[in-house]
């Protein structure tokens, strides 16, 4: 009767050994140990409509690195890493989203875009040139200065999330 006892425990262990190790974040770093985010020069004023937000350049790098570190298990290192981000930030653009009765602007929407090279040393063929972009609409009775810091966090976030899921998610 012992031996019937350990029976579906002995399953339980065996199903469990076959699943491998579970990521909730979806990345995969595979043999990858360190990554490096080199900075994101602005060069938002170059595109027409676009206009120049000094420290966007430092502020949106360190967003980059802030969510690997927090999404993965690398290292963060100056150079040489196994996993490489670079790019430019190639658009920052507020414009007029909806009219109100009195053709003024209800809303107007920040768009940023950022374009990104990953390179992956431990991966061959993982690599890419891409475009990321995204928006944030606020009301046009506010100035972008009082939404400023919330709105960059709201772009930040699901552009990063994007360019995450494009280098690591191995979905």
């Amino acid at each position: 009767m012992n031996k019937r006892r350990h029976i579906p425990i002995f399953l339980l262990l065996l199903s469990l050994a076959g699943c491998g190790v579970y990521n909730f974040t979806g990345g995969d770093v595979g043999t990858a140990e360190t990554f490096t985010v080199n900075y994101f020069q602005n060069y938002a004023s170059q595109s027409p409509g676009s206009t120049f937000d000094p420290g966007l350049d430092r502020e949106y790098t360190l967003s980059l690195q802030d969510l690997i570190l927090n999404q993965t298990s690398l290292d963060l290192v100056s150079s040489n890493g196994d996993l490489l981000y670079e790019g430019e930030i190639v658009e920052y653009r507020v414009s007029p989203m909806s009219a109100t009765a009195e053709q003024r602007a209800a809303q107007n929407r920040l768009s940023i875009s950022i374009n990104v090279r990953f390179f992956n040393k431990t991966k061959e063929g993982a690599e890419f040139e891409k475009r990321f972009s995204f928006f944030f609409d606020y009301p046009a009775t506010s100035q972008l200065a009082s939404v400023r810091d919330e709105a960059h966090e709201v772009i930040f976030e699901r552009i990063n999330q994007d360019i995450f899921n494009e280098s690591l998610a191995d979905w």
